[in-house]
């Protein structure tokens, strides 16, 4: 049950929720109560069963079943020889009617805050995952399938508001509702309600079996719908080679087989949950017809009225509600708490990169970027190791090598993406462990391969996390980036949506927004991973000019499969295996005839494109 108290923390201040629930739950079952009493004296009347007024005293004042009676009867004899049953029928259906009204008004407001609490909860619960979400580092998300996480934050949490958080409901208000209706029923014939305790325990030894399966089963089903998500997702993402390969026949095999594996756990799901309420009401009409036998005889013996024997038998159907709500809240609660476990493995997991205890601001760069004795891997895999490199303030360095030489991992480590397994990265002396992670960061601009863009107007785009940002601003990144001329000839200028990922644009257009977004942002060092390394030759022409109105005054560190952007940079580092295996100007790389030559080879064959 820990998992399902850590679910309730969401509601915190608890009473704002469950001392207005209470207290209109107290009033709506109070009237429910009156509702039932007050068919007594109609069947009363419809069996001739009344006593004349003089053949009654009016109770003495007491909080009990025979007070009640008792001024009940009194009532309706006074009414009766007052104004006849006939209206007597009318002033006693009167009452009933407005009686279940004000239950019914009760009942309702209790429900509004009952969606009050609901909405509370998943509305914390949502904000709270996806907080956590965001502030994750970098390698987390190398772990975990994208559609998984979106049916964490979607399938999860409704399986949490449609079973912890509606069994809510259930818990605040039905065993209260059991107590109020077990003493009544206890005060009018107890020996009928020891009877009916006696026998419900068999149907909670038969629930219980059936929640422990479900837990199991549950989790499964939640493991499954995350993988028909990334299924999804990867078939919308990659639906031009699934075309392409002629592939659609596999993909949706794929689908179809994890589709029926879901379909399956969730028909065992189902069959067990909605076997709790069958279970409770075949043991509650078991107990009614033992009660009908007993209780009869008992009328046949005139031991009891026929009227409060009417009572015990509506009296345990108001029992035997609260118990099938209980009953199936106890089984669908299990489904909640698996979808409960696996959201807290997100909220609970660690975040590897973060602020240090008292942060440094990092508020100006002066000298330069040294990387000292780095190593990384990622867990047995090494993928850097022995490497140091410094790089003055307002240099060009870039970085070149076959594929998987760590070339990427390397700039990763500058923004703190990743922090590395041994040595450090430092900032004007200072270990970048040591700044805040928000000051780091604005001084460093992204550009990468993939232009990241969100399903957005241009100008939210350029301007992205970027406050008080005006159109001029914007404007003058685009001309910087090359990007101005198609944006105004786009259908709405600066206001035209991209579509998903910027679908709408070409690959150099959506790159050169990538280049606006970086120049608006005017960092003081700029990080380009193979940014022009998938366009054609007409689009980096293009981008490469804006590019080189990117780095001007910059410190910049380039990974480039183009020859021209790598020509004339201060430094190049030649990258293989994770060790840097040669570095110099291009002059002298070209001298040493080592790798690099190699790969300038391999460029002046294929057109100025560096082979890996």
């Amino acid at each position: 049950m820990k998992t399902f108290f850590r679910l309730l923390a969401f509601a915190k201040p608890y009473p704002r929720f469950t001392v207005p629930y209470f207290f209109l739950t107290l009033i709506s079952t109070f009237f429910g109560l009156i509702n039932i009493a007050f068919i007594l004296p109609i069947l009363d009347l419809l069996f001739d069963a009344t006593k004349s007024l003089e053949e009654i005293q009016y109770p003495e004042p007491a909080f009990t079943v025979e007070y009640f009676k008792g001024s009940l009867d009194y009532f309706t004899a006074w009414l009766i020889q007052n104004y006849g049953k006939s209206t007597t029928l009318i002033f006693i259906a009167a009452f009933l009617i407005v009686s279940n009204l004000l239950t019914n008004v009760f009942k309702y407001l209790a429900l509004m805050v009952n969606i009050r609490l609901r909405t509370t909860v998943i509305y914390n619960m949502r904000e709270s995952l996806f907080n956590k979400i965001v502030r994750m580092d970098v390698g987390f998300f190398s772990n975990q399938r994208k559609g998984d996480l979106m049916s964490r934050m979607t399938n999860d949490l409704a399986e949490i508001e449609n079973s912890i958080i509606g069994a809510l409901q259930v818990f605040f208000r039905d065993p209260f509702t059991l107590i109020i209706w077990f003493t009544t029923m206890f005060a009018i014939q107890w020996q009928l309600m020891v009877l009916t305790l006696s026998i419900l325990p068999i149907a909670g030894i038969g629930i219980s079996i059936i929640s422990k399966k479900l837990k199991k089963e549950s989790l499964e089903s939640q493991q499954s719908s995350g993988h028909i998500l990334s299924l999804i997702d990867e078939a919308i993402s990659g639906i031009r080679i699934i075309k392409g390969f002629v592939a659609e026949r596999f993909i949706f095999a794929r689908f179809s087989n994890q589709g029926k594996h879901y379909a399956k756990v969730s028909r065992s799901i189902g069959y067990k949950r909605e076997l709790a309420s069958p279970i409770t009401e075949t043991m509650g009409v078991t107990i009614v017809a033992i009660i009908l036998y007993i209780g009869g005889n008992l009328v046949f013996n005139g031991e009891l009225q026929a009227s409060t024997f009417f009572m015990v038998i509506i009296g345990f159907y108001k029992i035997l509600e609260p118990l099938k709500g209980i009953a199936s809240s106890v089984t669908s609660i299990q489904t909640g708490i698996s979808a409960g476990n696996r959201l807290f493995e997100i909220l609970d997991a660690d975040i590897k990169v973060q602020d240090p205890a008292k942060p440094k601001t990092l508020t100006s760069f002066n000298r330069a970027i040294e990387l000292k004795n780095i190593g990384f891997k990622y867990d047995d895999h090494v993928v850097l190791k022995n490497i140091s490199i410094e790089i003055p303030k307002g240099k060009l360095i870039a970085l070149v090598g076959p594929s998987g030489g760590g070339k990427s991992t390397l700039v990763d480590l500058i923004p703190r993406f990743y922090d590395p397994a041994v040595g450090t990265v430092e900032i004007d002396g200072v270990d970048i462990k040591e700044y805040d992670l928000h000051s780091l960061r604005s001084h460093i601009g992204i550009v990468t391969q993939e232009s990241i863009l969100f399903n957005d107007s241009i100008f939210n785009n350029i301007a992205f996390g970027l406050p008080n940002i005006t159109q001029a601003d914007v404007e003058r990144a685009a001309r910087i980036a090359n990007a101005h001329d198609f944006i105004t000839s786009s259908e709405n200028g600066y206001q035209t949506s991209i579509g998903e990922r910027g679908s709408k644009l070409s690959g150099g257009q959506r790159q050169r927004l990538s280049i606006a977004r970086a120049v608006l942002k005017n960092p003081d060092i700029l990080i380009l991973d193979e940014a022009t390394s998938a366009l054609d030759n007409e689009s980096e022409k293009l981008v490469q000019e804006a590019l080189n109105n990117l780095m001007k005054e910059r410190t910049s560190i380039v990974i480039a499969h183009r020859l021209s952007t790598i020509r004339h940079a201060d430094l190049i580092l030649v990258l293989d295996k994770g060790e840097i295996k040669e570095q110099g100007t291009h002059e002298e790389l070209l001298a040493k005839g080592g790798i690099y030559a190699n790969l300038h080879k391999h460029a002046s064959e294929t057109g100025g494109m560096i082979i890996e």
